[in-house]
């Protein structure tokens, strides 16, 4: 009966990483072939390799654009929100005040907007302070979600852990603040870490707001770019599959680095200490 358990888990995990993997490995095979191939005669795998999809994406449409906008929106909205965040959650978990219920319930009901119900009135708003089109007018509509999933999931992380170590740094003559960055916010740091690199993935594959907020090329991130590939009579698809390719080598890129980071965020609170 064991024997038959680990089968069927095994089954099950290799069906799992089959319907997981095969989307990006299609996508792989379809950004090296021929165009005609992939509707004449498709195949799992390439019979001829060709990287004029490639060629094209930076030669003709200067990917490196939306490459570059879309890291600097996802970064700075990544870095801001962290570094406000820590010390919201901080806060809203470790110190005693009144309205803390009051405060998360407001955080998670902003997380339960709808995009869509908020774009013409921030549209509105950004244009009348003259940031369509133009970082600070993608950075600040992303903060309005990213913001509170950052704060939300770091007060989960401060709350898991002990507080008789910050007991002990008060004790000892250590400030709140010396409490807080020399022992809470390294003890936090993969729930900072895995926080960080959702926020930066969130911000990275945002599109409603990128493309309402956004006019012509020189601001348009990765996912409204790989959009408008499309033309009046012909879908490059090539190019659209070598352009999802190269988005998510910087997304998968930045979790094997720190994939460590992850697992141990993941898991931080799921054994009480």
């Amino acid at each position: 009966m064991r024997g038959f358990s680990r089968y069927a888990a095994g089954t099950a995990l290799a069906i799992l990483l089959v319907a997981t993997a095969f989307p990006f490995w299609w996508a792989l095979v379809a950004s090296v072939s021929p165009e005609a191939t992939l509707f004449e005669r498709p195949s799992l795998w390439p019979r001829e390799i060709v990287l004029e999809h490639y060629r094209a994406l930076f030669d003709v449409r200067d990917f490196w654009i939306p490459i570059r906008n879309s890291l600097v929106v996802a970064g700075t909205t990544t870095v801001f929100c962290v570094v406000v965040g820590a010390f919201a959650a901080y806060a809203i978990a470790r110190l005693r005040f009144r309205g803390k219920a009051l405060i998360l319930g407001f955080i998670l009901a902003v997380t339960m907007f709808p995009q869509i119900s908020i774009v013409s009135p921030l549209y509105l708003l950004l244009r009348t302070l003259g940031l369509i089109n133009s970082y600070p007018g993608l950075v600040l509509p992303y903060l309005t979600f990213a913001m509170p999933l950052t704060v939300w999931l770091l007060v989960t992380f401060f709350r898991q852990l002990p507080g008789d170590l910050e007991e002990a740094a008060l004790v000892d003559g250590a400030s709140r603040w010396q409490a807080f960055t020399k022992v809470m916010l390294p003890l936090a740091a993969p729930g900072v870490a895995t926080t960080g690199i959702l926020t930066f993935i969130y911000s990275w594959n945002e599109f409603l707001f990128a493309l309402s907020f956004t006019l012509g090329p020189e601001r348009q991130t990765v996912p409204v770019a790989i959009a408008l590939f499309r033309g009046q009579y012909q879908v490059p698809w090539g190019q659209i599959m070598a352009a999802a390719i190269v988005a998510t080598f910087p997304v998968a890129a930045l979790v094997l680095a720190f994939q460590r980071r992850i697992v141990q965020g993941l898991t931080a609170g799921a054994v009480k200490g």
